[in-house]
């Protein structure tokens, strides 16, 4: 059962998470992205205190987007904050500051990437590979094998990675 909750909540995540920022960004509402940061900050919080592999991928990708200057609103404060609360009044595992370090430096590379690749060459490969964000699904794909956490850690990322890639097209459809 606990399976099935993550998978759950890797999946809102990355869908609530995507619409938040599409809402922000192409709509300029705060309310809207607020609410949905909200929800962000609850489904991501809970798996990060529930799933040691889902503390790694949710610190990761907030603090990578934090050094990449891609936290850039106030509903990325709240997140962010209501976040941070979550860890906090729970609890997250024991987190070994080596893999903690290699998974925010793939969530920056990716960021950095994701924007950047594009404005310096076409090439079709590259662009794709940073389009979605391959680096952190490399690296967690590597730590799973490797053992650090669940290989189901990796599965229930890529649920969250699918569901911001459907929050996008489902979007850019009703608007």
């Amino acid at each position: 059962m606990q399976d099935i909750i993550l998978a759950v909540l890797f999946f809102a995540s990355g869908f609530f998470m995507k619409v938040s920022d599409d809402i922000y960004d192409e709509k300029h509402e705060l309310i809207g992205s607020t609410v949905f940061g909200i929800f962000t900050a609850i489904t991501c919080g809970l798996a990060a205190v529930s799933d040691i592999g889902a503390t790694y991928i949710f610190i990761a990708i907030l603090v990578g987007n934090l050094l990449a200057f891609k936290i850039d609103g106030l509903h990325h404060f709240l997140c962010m904050i209501l976040f941070a609360i979550i860890c906090f009044a729970f609890g997250i595992p024991h987190l070994n500051l080596v893999f903690l370090i290699i998974c925010i430096v793939a969530a920056f590379v990716d960021e950095i990437g994701h924007e950047t690749i594009p404005k310096f060459t076409d090439n079709r490969f590259l662009n794709f590979f940073f389009e979605y964000r391959f680096v952190m699904k490399i690296i967690i794909f590597v730590l799973a094998i490797g053992g650090v956490f669940s290989i189901w850690v990796f599965v229930y990322f890529l649920l969250f990675e699918i569901a911001y890639v459907l929050a996008g097209f489902i979007f850019k459809k009703l608007n």
